[in-house]
């Protein structure tokens, strides 16, 4: 199997690379993107890890997030580790747009920042002859055969960190179980350690092929992110609302395709309660500002696009909606709200991270759509710290709801900041166990 899954990739390769090429060019993106991708990392980072390979006491170690939420999760990793290890050599790549964007302004302690080359042989062996990296951190669950295999061919241990198999990720494995199987134990088997979320991620990587032996369960890394410092947008929208005297301020994040719609319905519901309300509305993908915009306008809200502020000024008088189209700013925006909404959960998509408007004792509000944070969610819920809707009038009445009952939000807002911080710990734990695999002592292969 494996041996048509790497004919099927070298054709892929084939194919991919003028379409990178061509879409690269249509946006403008720069030649450097798409040679990343192919394995030809950029003269500078092989540089730097080529340094970090000869320095003598110093590990040269490779992050791999994929987008926005891994990222998230690598950034207390990455800091923990540099602070315990100094002289140590982090670098990180990401496959997503938005998320290399994030890394390259959230992860400051790391030495570079590129993108994962696609999975065919070729490419992944430039990536790791100019890396050279001691070991892989693969955040969460990105199994990718041919860098596995040649990673292990090179000595280089592979080590999942924060590990997690969503249900719908597992209900496709085996649903392709028949075809796929052999593939993906000897994958997985290729790996030193599964650092897993929860007992649940445990038994479903088990099922699919990682061997018992070497997987742990340390707990979910987001859990130990920090809250963001206040920043320039913050502070100026904080004083508008504060001048203009608009309120209730209302956050709704992570917003995905065909949510923008149950979001303004909701907002619909409480601005008839209270006229001078703001949306805050903050699609979760770059592709979605425009559309959001227009969505907002053509149901009759006047929408300021955050990219055309000028914060020498005042925000308009008449703005409804503020449209956050912007990449990182929306954490420390939840620190402003009344009452909030995480996205990417009235759809089937599997929802976004609820711990950011914890973070600020606000309780999350989420629709049913929770896969990528099922434990966390029922976690929430049964603490009463969060409530989960259906529908967007329904998520209208929860914000009216909770604004008038101030006990009840703050009741249930620091119930959620009590939870965030009960569950810290998952940082120190990883970083014991990749630490000993670093040295030598891992767990048997």
């Amino acid at each position: 199997m494996y041996l048509i899954y790497r004919l099927i990739t070298a054709c892929a390769m084939l194919l991919l690379a003028p379409y990178y090429a061509l879409r690269g060019w249509r946006h403008g993106e720069s030649w450097t993107k798409i040679r990343e991708r192919l394995g030809l990392l950029p003269p500078e980072i092989a540089s730097r890890a080529a340094d970090a390979a000869r320095q003598v006491g110093g590990q040269n170690v490779w992050i791999h997030a994929v987008s926005v939420g891994e990222v998230l999760a690598a950034k207390p990793l990455a800091e923990a580790w540099k602070q315990r290890f100094p002289a140590d050599a982090l670098f990180i790549s990401t496959t997503t747009e938005t998320g290399q964007r994030l890394a390259r302004e959230r992860l400051r302690c790391v030495e570079g920042v590129f993108y994962f080359p696609l999975d065919g042989t070729l490419a992944v062996r430039r990536a790791l002859r100019a890396m050279r990296p001691n070991a892989v951190i693969v955040m969460e669950t990105e199994i990718w055969p041919n860098f596995l295999r040649e990673a292990r061919r090179r000595g280089v241990p592979v080590i999942f960190a924060n590990a997690r198999i969503s249900e719908r990720s597992f209900a496709r494995f085996k649903r392709w179980n028949f075809l796929i199987d052999q593939l993906f134990a000897n994958a997985l088997s290729s790996a030193e350690l599964f650092l897993a979320q929860t007992p649940e991620d445990s038994a479903r990587l088990m099922e699919m092929g990682a061997p018992q032996d070497r997987i742990e369960v340390t707990g979910n890394l987001k859990y130990d992110a920090e809250p963001p410092a206040a920043s320039p947008l913050g502070d100026w929208l904080r004083e508008q609302t504060r001048v203009q005297e608009r309120w209730p301020v209302f956050v709704a994040g992570s917003v995905v395709a065909e949510e923008e719609e149950s979001v303004l319905a909701a907002f619909d519901v409480a601005q008839r309660r209270w006229r001078r309300a703001l949306l805050v509305l903050a699609p979760r993908k770059p592709e979605r500002f425009g559309a959001a915009a227009e969505i907002a306008q053509a149901g009759g809200w006047e929408a300021v696009r955050r990219s055309r502020l000028s914060m020498a000024g005042p925000l308009d008088e008449n703005a409804d909606v503020l449209l956050l189209d912007s990449i990182g700013e929306l954490a420390g925006i939840y620190a402003l709200a009344d009452a909030v909404f995480v996205g990417g959960s009235l759809v089937p998509v599997g929802g976004h991270n609820i711990l950011e408007p914890a973070w600020f004792g606000r309780p999350p509000i989420f629709g049913p759509h929770m896969d990528n944070f099922r434990e966390m969610a029922g976690q929430f819920l049964a603490a009463r710290a969060a409530v989960q809707v259906t529908t967007g009038a329904q998520l209208g009445r929860v914000w009216v709801q909770i604004v008038e009952d101030e006990p009840l939000r703050t009741r249930m807002g620091a119930a959620a900041q009590a939870l965030w911080q009960r569950h810290r710990g998952a940082t120190r734990r990883s970083i014991e166990r990749i630490a000993a695999v670093l040295r030598g002592e891992g767990m048997p292969a």
